[in-house]
Order: structure tokens, then C-alpha cells, then sequence
């Protein structure tokens, strides 16, 4: 009897361990990267990043529309600012940002020093920053700290995340540096320690003057603790990643491939033709019908869009529809533009004037005009002239007529400098408002209810018009 129990066992044992290794393989997922490298997901994260930077969701389907770069001419909802907490350009930014970007990204900081290095490290930090400055810039309060630590990660009020972001800032920058060996995967800088560093030290920049209007003090000691020599110095230098030829080409080019229903603002359009703009023919085709650059209405009911003819309209110029077009997410001209801001709120020393010049050449020259006299008689216009009594009108006309294509970055600087002065379409339906936020995706009542209900109670209902923390005027 006990010889028999003990070959039972035996079978039984034989059995359940084939099984084991029969489930171990089922529930191998084939789609999945079973042992992730630096190198791989570095790169996938910055291709990644630039088509949800630049594409149709967080772009052209929604922060271009509400800064007035583009026009909707053919399904105008998007135009008339007609979403819910479902629409997909509400929710690509968040969805992709978390559970794609930050998650790779915590991925790459996790990994063991031998897996990953300190430059790896140091870049994946700095990354991580840019992607969550830009959830914050756009939702406001949003899970910041628990993200990668909890399912139900708090929302964090927007002022802390800045003030985390600036930390985390400041240990990428002690990560980048000479001695944290080689990395690989980097298609953006190839690699350079030295360009990694002066795009963290530009991102902090950049978030300190979001909060200069809020947070004075922390907001200076930032910025004075930074020379231009810290900084992305030169167009080259910018933070763009650089598409291919079709499929992996720029998404903007891509979405003209299928459809074309988008159309270059009249707002931006007059703008430019006010001022003799030489960036006029880089940013609009002149239509077929006609040799002037004509605008399309933004906030148009769908029969007046439509009205406006396919072929008497500009669409975006050919500098953006090539499907090389780089995805520009920091420029050089930004980097000046906001020296020269601050001059005037007296965080450093230096001449206002003399940056903001250098702002509009250096935008004027990576849209490729380099005609000297070009650039000079644009400049002594005196409708480009710097006015230091109204530096915020300046600075945010001529930072929203270089910051084209750049959507989500051109929001947050539009609500933040009040430049240039908007106003909504005619058939928009917000009683006469642009939106200031992204609702907070539907899905989140149910995945994170409670942690949302307190950050609505303290931000504000969670409405495209409610004011977020950085946002003053």
C-alpha cells in the first residue's frame, strides 16, 4: 500500500511539473520584450515621444487648433473645442504618457547599474521630467510621485510636481557627466553627455519660469544658478528627433498622406502678413486657386469650414509635410526668448533686447533664413521692436509665432504669457473661452476615482476652462 501511495505521488508530481512548464510558456505574451534593454527602449521612447508630442492627438487635434496655428476645414468639432473626457485627443497624452513613456522610462531607472549606467540613468530622468512637465503643463494636478509604486497612485497638486520635476532635474544633471560611461540607442544626441545636461539644465529653465508668476523665490534661485553656457547653445543643439522617409516619417507629413482637412490658421496667417513675416512661406502653402496665403477661420460651424474651399486655403507648408520634418520639443529660440524674460523679472543680468533679437534670428534661421539683411530690416520693424514696458506682449507674440508646430509647448506659453490675445470661433462652444486644461480622462472615475475627486476638489471642476495653479492672469 505505501508502495503504491508513494508511486502516486510520484505521478502526480511528474504531472504537475509538466503542467508547470506547459503554463510557464502559455503565458509567455510573444508581443512582449521578455528582457528589455537601455538601448531598445531609449529609442523607442524618443520616437514615441516626438509622435505624441507632435502628432495629430496632443497637436494638430487640439493644442494647435486652440492656439490658432491650425484650422479645422472640414470636421470642425475638435475647432470648436466639442470634447469629452473620452475624445481621443484628450486622452492620447495621458494614456501614452503614462503607460507607455514614464513606464519604460521607470523601466531603465529600475535596471541594475551593470544593465544600465549612470548616463542611461541621467537620461531616462531627464525624459521622464519633459513627459511629466508636459501631463502637468496640460491636466494640471496629476500622479506624480506614486507613479511606478502604487495602482492607485495620489495626484499631486501641480505646484509640488514642479517642484519635484526641478529635483529630479538636478540629479539627472549630476548623472550626466564624463565619467558615467557610454550609452547606445540615442538618436536624438547620439549619445552626447554634454548636450543631455544642457537639455535638463533648458528644461529647468523652462519650468521655472512657469512658476515665477506663482513662486518667485524658488523660481529665481533656478534660474540665476544657470549660465547660458549650461544651456542649449545653438540650433544645433536643439532637442528634435529626426524622421525618416515613410513609415517612419514625421506625423504631421504622415497625416497629410490620408486626409486633408487641415488648414494653416487666419490668425497666424494675418499675424505674419501684418508684420512681413518672412516665415510666412516655410509655415503656409499659398493655395491653388490663388497666390495669396489665405487662413482658415478657426470655430466655424462644419458648412461655413467647408465654405472656405479646400483649394483657396493654405495648408501647412511643405517644411512640415516632408516626411523628414524634425519634431523640434526644445528649441534654441525658446532658450533665448526666455533669457531675455529673465533679465526683465531681474532673476540675471544681461540686455532683454539684445536676447530677444537673438531669440527671433535663431527661429528665423532654423526655419532656414539666413539672408542677413533678411533678418536685420525684419528686426527694425516697429511692429517686431522689443517693448521692455510690455516685455510678456514681446516676447509672447514672437515666442507663439516661433513655437508653430509645437503645440502643447505653445499652449502652456499662451496661457502663461497671455500673448498673443485670442479669441474663439464664432461656433465654439465654450461661451466664448479657450480651453485652459485637458479633462482628466474618463476612465480615471473608475481606475482612481478617489484619488481624482481630490484633486478636482482641489484644483477645480474638472472642466477645459478651469485655470490650472501656473496659469496667474
Amino acid at each position: 500500500m505505501t508502495k503504491n501511495i508513494t508511486l502516486l505521488l510520484l505521478l502526480v508530481t511528474s504531472v504537475l511539473s509538466a503542467c508547470s512548464d506547459w503554463l510557464d510558456e502559455v503565458n509567455q505574451n510573444p508581443n512582449a520584450t521578455e528582457n528589455p534593454q537601455p538601448a531598445y527602449l531609449l529609442t523607442g521612447i524618443q520616437k514615441q515621444g516626438a509622435d505624441l508630442y507632435w502628432g495629430a492627438y496632443s497637436g494638430f487635434g487640439s493644442t494647435l487648433l486652440f492656439v490658432q496655428h491650425w484650422a479645422e476645414i472640414q470636421y470642425p468639432e475638435a475647432d470648436r473645442y466639442n470634447f469629452s473626457n473620452t475624445s481621443p485627443a484628450i486622452v492620447a497624452l495621458w494614456n501614452t504618457g503614462y503607460a507607455t513613456l514614464i513606464t519604460d522610462l521607470n523601466t531603465i531607472l529600475d535596471f541594475p547599474d551593470e544593465t544600465a549606467n549612470a548616463t542611461y540613468k541621467g537620461v531616462a530622468l531627464t525624459l521622464r521630467s519633459w513627459v511629466f512637465l508636459l501631463l502637468t503643463d496640460t491636466y494640471g494636478d496629476i500622479p506624480y510621485r506614486e507613479v511606478g509604486k502604487s495602482l492607485v497612485p495620489v495626484y499631486d497638486a501641480q505646484k509640488d510636481v514642479y517642484t519635484g520635476l526641478l529635483a529630479d532635474l538636478t540629479q539627472a544633471v549630476g548623472l550626466l557627466n564624463a565619467n558615467g560611461g557610454n550609452i547606445s540607442g540615442d538618436v536624438v544626441y547620439g549619445g552626447d553627455v554634454t548636450k543631455w545636461r544642457k537639455f535638463a539644465n533648458s528644461l529647468k529653465l523652462r519650468i521655472a519660469l512657469r512658476i515665477a508668476d506663482k513662486e518667485e523665490a524658488p523660481a529665481k534661485q533656478t534660474i540665476a544658478a544657470l549660465s547660458p553656457s549650461d544651456l542649449i547653445g545653438s540650433n544645433d543643439e536643439a532637442f528634435r528627433f529626426i524622421y525618416a522617409s515613410s513609415p517612419q516619417h514625421n506625423p504631421q507629413a504622415a497625416a497629410f498622406d490620408t486626409r486633408d482637412d487641415y488648414r494653416v490658421s487666419k490668425t497666424i496667417i494675418d499675424k505674419l502678413k501684418a508684420l512681413n513675416d518672412p516665415r510666412l512661406p516655410v509655415y503656409a502653402q499659398q493655395p491653388s486657386d490663388t497666390s495669396a496665403y489665405i487662413g482658415a477661420g478657426n470655430g466655424l460651424s462644419a458648412s461655413n469650414a467647408a465654405a472656405q474651399g479646400l483649394t483657396k486655403t493654405s495648408r501647412p507648408g511643405t517644411y512640415f509635410l516632408t516626411p523628414a520634418a524634425p519634431a523640434v520639443i526644445y528649441s534654441y529660440a525658446e532658450v533665448l526668448f526666455n533669457l531675455a524674460e529673465a533679465v526683465e523679472r531681474k532673476y540675471i543680468t544681461g540686455n532683454a533686447e539684445d536676447y530677444y533679437k537673438q531669440a527671433i534670428t535663431a527661429s528665423l534661421q532654423q526655419f532656414g533664413i539666413t539672408d542677413a539683411t533678411t533678418i536685420s530690416d525684419y528686426l527694425a520693424q516697429s511692429s517686431v521692436q522689443y517693448n521692455a514696458t510690455s516685455y510678456k506682449q514681446s516676447i509672447g507674440e514672437q515666442k507663439w509665432i516661433a513655437f508653430f508646430g509645437q503645440g502643447l509647448d505653445a499652449f502652456a506659453e499662451w496661457r502663461r504669457l497671455d500673448y498673443p490675445q485670442l479669441t474663439p470661433g464664432p461656433a465654439a462652444v465654450l461661451n466664448g473661452k479657450i480651453p485652459l486644461r485637458f479633462f482628466y480622462p474618463g476612465a480615471e472615475q473608475s481606475l482612481n476615482g478617489k484619488n481624482r475627486s481630490a484633486a478636482v476638489a482641489r484644483q477645480g471642476e474638472d472642466l477645459l476652462t478651469t485655470k490650472l495653479w501656473f496659469d496667474v492672469n
